[in-house]
């Protein structure tokens, strides 16, 4: 309740502060505005959303299936752990907007451009994470299953991805908010279809109600797909709740 008080306090003033201060309509359209251009545009906002869903999906769908074989391989090889682990960390320090281009160049205008460009964003939270959960497990658990008996994959699997199940789960809710920016960024550089596309035609248009309109519904998609993790982590570690209970 709250947070949809704070929502709807933002919106009014919004809606106040564009009538009050006069704003022209392509620097900040009133909130009434935007709705309604996104009420007479939902047909083509809904492809467009589409689009730009499946993209942040599928990559950050691939980015936690190879961020999690990164974060095993880091835990399990100790030459990975002082070579890929620190350049994974490095990567880091290049602006991912100046590999995007390169991105486009490697694999065109299609949808895996886009998607190269989410991974670019997703990757690095997700395996970080994961390696920071390995690496918390607590060592008297791995050595009490050693003494019992336990070989180096039930050791694994009984104690360390339990123990790193947090920090994927805090790496993929990272990685899902700014999965969306990522595809944005994509489909700015090299798409024809997508939100992202839509907002940046919409500006070179000075259609300002029709730019926030885009705006608005890719924030609420990485909303929409922080919640969905959200609910997963719960579900997947709904028996650690129940223990603390």
């Amino acid at each position: 309740m709250p947070v949809v008080l704070f929502i709807l306090l933002l919106a009014a003033a919004w809606e106040a502060g564009a009538r009050m201060f006069e704003i022209p309509h392509y620097i900040i359209p009133k909130l009434s505005d935007v709705l309604v251009s996104m009420g007479d545009n939902w047909r083509l906002l809904s492809k467009h959303f589409a689009i730009t869903l499946g993209e942040a999906v599928l990559g950050l769908g691939i980015s936690a299936v190879f961020g999690v074989l990164a974060a095993v391989w880091i835990e399990s090889s100790g030459l990975a752990k002082k070579t890929i682990y620190p350049l994974i960390v490095t990567s880091q320090t290049i602006p991912i907007i100046a590999l995007s281009p390169i991105m486009v160049m490697w694999f065109g205008y299609e949808i895996w451009s886009k998607v190269a460009v989410v991974i670019l964003f997703t990757f690095f939270p997700i395996a970080v994470n994961t390696a920071d959960g390995f690496r918390s497990a607590d060592p008297d658990i791995g050595e009490l299953l050693r003494t019992m008996g336990a070989g180096r994959f039930d050791r694994f699997r009984k104690w360390k991805i339990p123990s790193a199940l947090p920090g994927f789960f805090t790496g993929l809710k990272m990685a899902a908010a700014i999965s969306v920016g990522g595809a944005t960024l994509g489909e700015w550089l090299g798409g024809e279809n997508g939100l992202g596309m839509y907002t940046k035609r919409a500006s070179n248009m000075l259609r300002g109600e029709a730019v926030f309109s885009g705006v608005l519904l890719l924030s609420a998609m990485g909303v929409l797909l922080f919640l969905v993790v959200l609910a997963v982590e719960r579900a997947a570690l709904a028996h650690r709740r129940n223990k603390n209970e």
